[in-house]
């Protein structure tokens, strides 16, 4: 959806399938746009604010056939409450779901507003509520498209706003694709080939990929024994954006992503019961990997890497067993305890890896880890653990920025002894139930970053919600190097 800044105009005149107005927590049918729609239409506006069926709690939607001296078929209130960027956001999703129901292809807002950050927010939800994912769909009434365009007229929306919305919600959109398909469509050869493809589209971002036998010349242990019970071979997809006029010698931000495209458990086996939502364990790597091309459409002044851990995690005769040990890149010895905590074994030496051979400074990385997370938080915030203060500050800056909710969580030294293995140097899953999952799992994440500042992010209650994806993370990645791109 494109996404356009348009010059002021009586919102009345205005010709579109559908005109969005956001309406504050007291509707006003006397003043501003409302009083104009009103006027054109003969009072019903103010009739329904009399009769408190036009209202302004948040993603309260009226919508009506226009008519009158209205120029748009449709004329659609939107509930915005009281006003920070989350509740516009939300109001732009409630909008953006009910324009597509009514198969509007061309939306315009029009608001009274003059916070661009607000508008902006609420157009990037108007793209997200908008999104469908149809690929798989053959009945016709089923195939409705999306709306092709929203144009924001008048207020404060800049076209490089604009511009920028665009980007981030194109991107949202296609990590969202990415996460609905199944994964006999996206394996992890499927997934390189979409890095291949953002790659083609921008002459400062580059990709390679590195398969088995790379792999092993790296000794990247950990991965590989992931891989070993899946007949598609693993990827480890490294994305390189190297922009003219950044820094050679300044801050590389590295964005890691786990690429887990089907999740069975491996011999941990998982209940049979919501295995087919395992083709989401790829959330994280497709947030990475979609925000290195809306990074690069921007044009954003900052060298970034973005490094995807692709594999399937499958049970077989040759897979790993619970009790192998295995060695990760940097040398470190694992027990693998269960094989369903294979996320970790992926990010330790794709990790390692961005530190070590990509040289980034700092590091951010993304994955549907474990189920400890979706227990303590929902599908609200994801979690959110950092190696440095300074550091950790900027992505929740970033986070918040981007309507990616997270929280923090803890990471401390006192917590190595859980991850420590009688038989190896450490063990993939906890023995004791003396501190969550998800903090065990971060706990050892850190072990492979080669000191390198670090935010663990765990999106496995926020990447897929009600059974489908959301594309978490992608527009925090782009506000992040943003972020370190003005210093």
């Amino acid at each position: 959806m494109k996404i356009s800044a348009k010059k002021a105009s009586a919102a009345s005149a205005i010709k579109a399938d559908v005109l969005v107005i956001p309406v504050p927590s007291t509707p006003d049918a006397s003043a501003g746009v409302l009083a104009d729609v009103d006027a054109a239409m003969d009072g019903r506006v103010a009739r329904l604010v009399e009769r408190g069926d036009a209202k302004g709690r948040v993603g309260y939607a009226t919508l009506l056939d226009a008519g009158g001296g209205v120029k748009a078929a449709h004329v659609l209130m939107v509930g915005v409450g009281d006003g920070d960027a989350g509740s516009w956001r939300e109001a732009g999703v409630a909008a953006g779901s009910r324009a597509r129901d009514v198969g509007a292809r061309v939306a315009a807002v029009v608001t009274d507003e003059d916070d661009a950050a607000l508008v902006t927010a609420f157009a990037e939800g108007f793209a997200y509520g908008n999104y469908r994912f149809g690929r798989y769909k053959t009945a016709a009434d089923a195939q409705t498209p999306a709306a092709t365009s929203l144009n924001v007229v008048g207020g404060p929306l800049s076209a490089a706003d604009a511009r920028r919305a665009t980007a981030v919600s194109a991107a949202v959109a296609a990590a969202r694709d990415l996460v609905n398909t199944p994964a006999n469509d996206l394996t992890p050869t499927a997934m390189a080939a979409r890095a291949k493809e953002l790659a083609a589209e921008h002459a400062d971002l580059s990709v390679k990929v590195l398969g088995v036998a790379e792999l092993t010349r790296l000794k990247a242990g950990a991965m590989l024994s992931v891989a070993r019970g899946s007949a598609e071979p693993p990827a480890l997809i490294v994305m390189t954006y190297a922009p003219a006029g950044a820094a050679k010698d300044g801050d590389v931000l590295g964005l890691v992503g786990k690429g887990v495209t089907f999740d069975s458990g491996g011999i941990s086996i998982k209940p049979s019961g919501g295995m087919e939502e395992m083709k989401m364990d790829m959330g994280g790597g497709a947030a990475v990997l979609e925000a290195m091309g809306a990074i690069a459409t921007l044009g954003v002044k900052q060298r970034v890497v973005g490094v995807i851990g692709a594999t399937e995690n499958m049970p077989s005769g040759t897979a790993t067993r619970p009790g192998d040990v295995v060695t990760a890149m940097n040398g470190t010895t694992i027990e693998v305890t269960n094989t369903d905590a294979e996320g970790r074994l992926v990010l330790a030496d794709a990790l390692y890896y961005t530190a070590t051979k990509a040289k980034a400074t700092h590091m951010v990385d993304f994955a549907t880890l474990t189920g400890a997370m979706v227990i303590a938080l929902g599908e609200v915030y994801a979690g959110l653990w950092g190696s440095d203060d300074a550091f950790t500050a900027r992505v929740r800056a970033a986070a918040d920025e981007a309507g990616d909710m997270v929280w923090p969580m803890p990471l401390h030294r006192l917590y190595d002894p859980l991850i420590r293995s009688k038989v190896a140097d450490l063990t993939n899953s906890a023995a004791t139930r003396m501190a969550p999952g998800a903090v065990y799992a971060a706990q050892f994440l850190g072990q492979f970053t080669d000191d390198v500042p670090w935010c663990h992010v765990d999106v496995a209650g926020t990447a897929m919600v009600k059974g489908a994806g959301t594309g978490f993370g992608v527009g925090l990645c782009v506000a992040l190097a943003e972020s370190m791109a003005d210093g």
